[in-house]
């Protein structure tokens, strides 16, 4: 039930979690609460949940405690707010979404709560997608399951790529050895510098065979056990950091990046790598 009276804040409960869940029903009661926060829906709010989970990462790759507990903090809103308007629509509430989390861990950990013994972690890892599949097929009844079936189509690209070729790897679908995952990097390479060279550049055949040479990069990036979207992000750092200092290097001089040409600032960008 939504609050009747005014909220203040002497009336919200102590204890931490009863707080938070306390303070979203306040912003969404329809008489007291916030217009903003009244307005809002599952969709509108999905975009910051998504956010919420990058800042996160973002706090975890910088070493920094004090954000991440910050970032925690308003991933978990995140997750206050679905159950709430959720709650609202009568179909499920915020305890509902715990307890069907920590039996999901239960069951996908036999080792721990139960007699199965699984001796490292590769082991579990085929425990978890074994019941994991398990899962999907019980929730679409006697219905066939897909190899595919279940990779979320809003993931960042490079991960859902990656998800995706580790189930077909599952059915065999996949290279044994590593030469032939760079010989078809270099094959889409191919049909891309084709597709540019060609007389007439469609937009549409450029995009898709670049969709292929990235796909099959990710597919490298699996076979060297290295994270595609880490690998990127890290790449995305060391640029920002090299071009920051290209740039603090022709303000010294009193000028832009507009000002220099490309063989200047190629220059200063070799200097910007041997920097630590």
């Amino acid at each position: 039930m939504a609050p009747v009276d005014k909220p203040t804040p002497e009336k919200l409960p102590k204890e931490p979690l009863a707080r938070l869940l306390a303070v979203m029903a306040w912003l969404r009661d329809r008489q007291h609460g916030c217009p903003w926060d009244i307005d809002q829906t599952f969709r509108t709010i999905s975009p910051y949940t998504i956010e919420e989970a990058y800042e996160v990462a973002d706090a975890i790759e910088r070493d920094d405690m004090p954000a991440l507990k910050e970032e925690l903090g308003d991933l978990l809103l995140q997750v206050v707010y679905h159950a709430q308007m959720a709650s609202e629509a009568g179909a499920f509430a915020f305890q509902d979404v715990a307890q069907a989390i920590a039996d999901k861990m239960v069951d996908r950990h036999p080792h721990v709560f139960g007699d199965l013994k699984i001796t490292d972690a590769n082991a579990q890892t085929v425990s978890w997608e074994a019941r994991k599949a398990a899962e999907r097929a019980g929730k679409n009844g006697s219905a066939p399951t897909g190899t595919l079936d279940g990779v979320a189509r809003a993931l960042p690209a490079l991960l859902r790529a990656e998800k995706l070729q580790k189930r077909a790897a599952r059915v065999g679908f996949d290279w044994k050895e590593i030469g032939p995952v760079i010989d078809k990097i270099e094959e889409e390479l191919g049909e891309l510098r084709a597709e540019i060279s060609a007389g007439t550049q469609d937009p549409v055949r450029v995009a898709d065979e670049m969709g292929d040479v990235l796909f099959a990069v990710a597919n490298l990036a699996r076979h060297c056990k290295v994270d595609p979207e880490a690998a990127l992000r890290s790449t995305n750092d060391k640029f920002e950091r090299r071009f920051r200092y290209v740039e603090s290097r022709l303000a010294d001089q009193g000028r832009r990046p507009a000002d220099a040409t490309l063989e200047e600032m190629e220059a200063l960008w070799q200097e910007a790598k041997g920097k630590p």
